[in-house]
């Protein structure tokens, strides 16, 4: 039961996360997902068959319900109706992440709080479930949020590890989640702690 709200959780937050990069592109002069419809709340327009259905069910199956993800549709952007070239895309990044971590600390604040409540199962799972998306959308390996900032602090210099980075981002990746995602494991913790004050119950 738990394992399958966090799967009910964990989509509408990557949805949310999602909408937050065209929102903030925008702010900063890119229209591009405003002008594709993107830039809504609604669910539809987001949806991606793979990412957003059948990773996560596939996941929360497969694992016993030890592990899931979720990723909705990418938000188009053109990085280079950016006004700051170099740091617009980390704060378009970045936008992302910082919705859940927001989320986090909403609901974190309810369990603090009120930590009798008996919603405070339910507000746990939010929490962790947005924690999760957070931490491991910053990781800094392409395509994940995170490798923005790693390409903005880059020297020029370094356009073969870019390149490489491009090319095998998502082999990285696969290889990151089979082997090694634990390593994050302490860092959500930590970081689900700081917003539930060690009331949460994961």
């Amino acid at each position: 039961m738990t394992g399958l709200f966090f799967l009910l959780v964990i989509i509408p937050s990557a949805i949310i996360h999602e909408y937050m990069h065209g929102w903030m592109a925008d702010r900063l002069g890119d229209p591009t997902a405003r002008y594709a419809g993107r830039l809504s709340l609604n669910p539809i327009v987001h949806i991606d068959p793979i990412g957003t259905i059948a990773l996560p069910f596939l996941l929360f199956f497969s694992t016993g319900g030890a592990f899931m993800f979720a990723y909705a549709k990418p938000v188009p952007f053109n990085s280079l109706n950016l006004r700051n070239q170099q740091w617009g895309p980390v704060a378009v990044a970045f936008a992302g992440p910082m919705s859940n971590f927001i989320l986090a600390a909403v609901f974190g604040l309810f369990i603090q709080f009120f930590p009798g409540n008996p919603m405070n199962l339910f507000f746990s799972i939010i929490v962790y479930a947005n924690v999760v998306l957070g931490v491991f959308n910053l990781v800094p390996i392409p395509p994940l949020d995170g490798s923005k900032l790693l390409y903005a602090v880059l020297p020029q210099s370094a356009h073969q590890i870019r390149a490489i980075l491009d090319r095998y981002g998502w082999v990285m990746l696969i290889i990151f989640m089979l082997y090694f995602v634990d390593t994050i494991t302490p860092i959500i913790g930590f970081v689900s702690d700081l917003f539930t004050g060690g009331n949460g119950l994961f």
